[in-house]
């Protein structure tokens, strides 16, 4: 299984619009691509640059052809809407993350 992650430096003039848009429109859009299992959506909490919010969303899929896939047939549409709704209000970077293994604590 692979990490999908999108992290974005969001102006905070455009923040609370951004984050209503990405949880009703974009990450849903993401999601009803088929490529994806499920996406999460947090808040990175770093001190940023005066002026910006930075988030991650981090969204799982089962194969590296899923992801080829999604890459080649959907993410130029969605990278474009983006774009053009924020331009550089909205600055982002992506990176694929190889999940090796996960744990948990087991409760009795």
């Amino acid at each position: 299984m692979l990490i999908y992650n999108v992290t974005s430096n969001v102006d905070e003039s455009v923040h609370e619009e951004w984050l209503k848009w990405m949880t009703t429109e974009h990450i849903p859009q993401v999601l009803s691509t088929g490529k994806f299992e499920k996406a999460t959506l947090t808040k990175v909490l770093i001190e940023d640059e005066v002026g910006t919010v930075t988030y991650s969303v981090q969204y799982r899929v089962n194969s590296r052809e899923a992801l080829e896939a999604y890459y080649q047939n959907n993410a130029p549409r969605l990278r474009a809407e983006v774009n053009k709704k924020f331009a550089d209000k909205v600055l982002s970077f992506r990176t694929e993350l190889d999940i090796i293994d996960e744990y948990s604590v087991a409760f009795n």
